[in-house]
């Protein structure tokens, strides 16, 4: 009889549930995005990474291996190779992370779906619409779980935010407006940096560079929190800086469901930004504003009363579905490695869910999905689409 994964009944209310063993993780790239969603992914103490597929050169593999402490046998020259036999293993990989330059997010997730193999893909899922669907498809054909990389909305603050607007705080939402500013592009000749060239490289990072990186975050985002899906948009790319073959700045006017407008910026020239992704979600009651830089923050406003500032923190009044996401108490901080790991704790429970058959409870898990992938490639077409004809466009 196979093991149970989880070691206890699961409390909607209370922490996540311990599981009797860690997941086996293999990672696909290995790249310095890699080596972060690792240490988050051991941090939740989930994960052991056991396997890799971190470069198509069997010498480059095999450093790189012994670097990840990984068996020289488990890898692997190609992700080809290590679906085929990872699957066959009796201690094969429970799932894997994809973490390569775009172009290669949709033959590692097919190739790992059809070996039974979950998947985390980082973002954008593809580069391409049709093969976006196709993932959909076949992630609903093998029930595999398929998380992808918007960890953004594993922020704590922001699944507070969310649980506020779902439950009326700010009324009838009636605009909505993201940013996501960021300097590193600023100096002459930065795009010949080795790890610059390819996302500045159609055939690699896609038709976009911004957008596709860090803009499709503030898209998700903002429907994320709100809970209404984008609808139409109307987006201007630009080359703000040195000469580019793709664009360095993007900005938007934005319509949700419900005839709800909108604006969203994105740009990687913008000096004194580092992390800068803010939201803006005002209604006919009140508002919320959330910054990624003081991303323990939220600032709540009910229209008449006087300004809240809420914390992250357990004990602070944030939801039981809140705290299940916090690591420490109030007044030691926590970040981006807290939020990857929020991001690979639902990936467990998911799979763990999966494996022993058993139905977890409605809004239990946050993480963005398979759809939520697709949802922001068709967001990118259609800015390709809007900023090719000057016209408003249908996501």
């Amino acid at each position: 009889m196979t093991q149970k994964l989880f070691a206890s009944a699961i409390d909607p209310n209370g922490p996540f549930p311990k599981l009797t063993r860690r997941l086996r993780l293999g990672v696909v790239g290995g790249g310095r995005i890699s080596g972060m969603q690792a240490t988050a992914a051991r941090m939740t103490d989930h994960w052991e990474v056991v396997a890799g597929a971190f470069s198509s050169k069997p010498e480059k593999a095999r450093a790189a291996a012994a670097d990840w402490f990984v068996d020289e046998e488990r890898s692997y020259a190609s992700f080809e190779e290590m679906a085929k036999v990872e699957a066959d293993r009796p201690d094969g990989v429970d799932a894997v992370m994809i973490t390569t330059p775009n172009h290669l997010h949709f033959a590692g997730a097919k190739a790992f779906l059809e070996a039974g193999i979950d998947v985390l893909c980082d973002k954008p899922l593809t580069n391409d619409v049709a093969e976006a669907d196709g993932l959909v498809e076949l992630t609903q054909r093998t029930g595999q779980i398929f998380a992808v990389g918007y960890v953004m909305s594993c922020f704590p603050m922001i699944r507070q935010a969310q649980e506020i607007v779902a439950n009326g705080g700010v009324g009838k939402i009636n605009q909505i407006h993201v940013e996501f500013m960021q300097d590193w592009m600023t100096p002459e000749g930065v795009a010949d940096a080795p790890h610059v060239k390819w996302r500045l490289d159609p055939k690699v990072s896609g038709p976009t560079s911004c957008v596709g990186d860090i803009g499709t975050h503030a898209a998700h985002l903002a429907s994320m929190v709100s809970g209404l899906e984008m609808t139409d948009l109307r987006a201007e790319f630009h080359v703000c800086g040195s000469p580019k073959p793709l664009e360095d700045t993007a900005f938007m006017m934005t319509r949700f469901v419900g005839d709800v407008p909108g604006t969203l910026m994105a740009t990687r020239l913008a000096p004194g930004n580092r992390g800068g992704l803010r939201l803006r979600i005002f209604g006919s009651e009140g508002g919320l504003e959330w910054d990624l830089e003081k991303s323990e923050q939220l600032k709540f406003n009910r229209f008449g009363e006087p300004d809240r500032v809420l914390s992250r923190g357990q004990g602070h009044g944030v939801s039981p579905s809140v705290e299940r996401l916090t690591r420490t108490a109030r007044g030691f901080p926590e970040g981006i490695i807290e939020a990857w790991a929020n991001l690979y704790t639902e990936f467990a429970i998911a799979i763990a869910a999966r494996k022993d058959g058993v139905t977890l409870p409605k809004g239990y898990l946050g993480m963005p999905r398979v759809a939520d992938g697709a949802n922001g490639v068709r967001f990118i077409d259609a800015t390709v689409r809007s900023n090719m004809s000057g016209e408003w466009v249908q996501l």
